[in-house]
């Protein structure tokens, strides 16, 4: 299928553009469509991924439905027959990449679950034997399952990095209440997914989350889910404590840039064939193994 970096649509009003997704405003919903970017150290770079944007919205579709009886989400469908007769010319060019969902508030922090000491989890343990607050055993190694998954809120920054934040700290932005809900609703989460994944041969070693509030005032899981984008996934065979597990996600391209001279800031470098083929292979065998069917287009 045809790759796609950026998108507008004159007849629709685009109220977002993140670093993959296009949001544009259809009233009561949200059109929400996710491109082939894929981003590294705040930078977007200039090769789209192939089947990457498919893949995202394939598995979010998965996850919402596998876990709605733990938290109502936002999606109502990806179905191209269910988009409105002013984006007929639209469909081919959207199908498999978008998702039309229910609006909401986003809360102002991303919930995030960490099962596994990785990322910038590691770096503030090695630092202060603490991640966002949460006092570690010591002598933990890299890439260790934890005792317990922790829930680690984080900012949710426009423009460069998210930070991570204490309970204390997300508990002021968004209300003692709602932090209390999110946080058992990421953690129960979490357990489902990763016990799934465990079961498929792959490791979750940590996610994220967002939650709004929809018209009700109640809690809804939005964004996306259980994606290459959002989690880190380490197959079971490969995984190794005290090392960076191979990934299958993103981390493919972190590695490749990680080895360049490049100071991390725009414009980013051009990626070689084999780093670009070798992360839409990452992402397919995501979702192959997770979903346990070939990807394929929605009909």
């Amino acid at each position: 299928m045809e790759t796609l970096f950026q998108l507008d649509i004159p007849v629709l009003p685009k109220i977002g553009s993140g670093k993959v997704r296009e949001i544009f405003d259809m009233g009561d919903e949200l059109l929400i469509v996710s491109s082939d970017r894929v981003s590294a150290f705040d930078c977007i770079l200039p090769n789209p991924i192939p089947f990457k944007g498919p893949v995202l919205t394939g598995l979010s579709k998965f996850w919402f439905e596998l876990l709605s009886d733990v938290v109502p989400h936002h999606l109502l469908s990806i179905r191209g027959a269910d988009l409105p007769d002013k984006l007929a010319e639209y469909r081919t060019l959207l199908n498999g990449r978008f998702m039309l969902v229910r609006k909401a508030r986003p809360l102002a922090i991303e919930c995030v679950v960490r099962g596994y000491l990785a990322g910038s989890g590691w770096k503030d343990y090695t630092a202060t034997g603490e991640v966002c607050g949460h006092k570690l055993p010591s002598g933990l190694r890299q890439a260790e399952i934890l005792p317990t998954p922790i829930f680690t809120p984080a900012t949710k920054a426009t423009t460069g990095h998210d930070e991570n934040i204490t309970r204390d700290q997300a508990a002021k932005l968004v209300g003692q209440a709602i932090l209390d809900q999110a946080e058992t609703i990421s953690l129960k989460l979490y357990k489902r997914a990763s016990a799934y994944a465990a079961e498929r041969g792959i490791i979750l070693a940590d996610t994220k989350f967002e939650f709004g509030l929809d018209s009700d005032g109640t809690l809804i899981w939005i964004d996306e889910a259980f994606t290459p984008d959002s989690s880190r996934f380490w197959p079971k065979e490969t995984y190794e404590i005290g090392t960076s597990p191979v990934s299958m996600d993103k981390q493919f391209v972190r590695d490749y840039l990680e080895g360049l001279d490049w100071d991390k800031t725009p414009p980013a470098p051009e990626l070689p064939p084999y780093v670009i083929e070798g992360t839409t292979q990452r992402y397919l065998d995501a979702y192959q193994r997770l979903t346990g069917i070939a990807f394929a287009l929605p009909e």
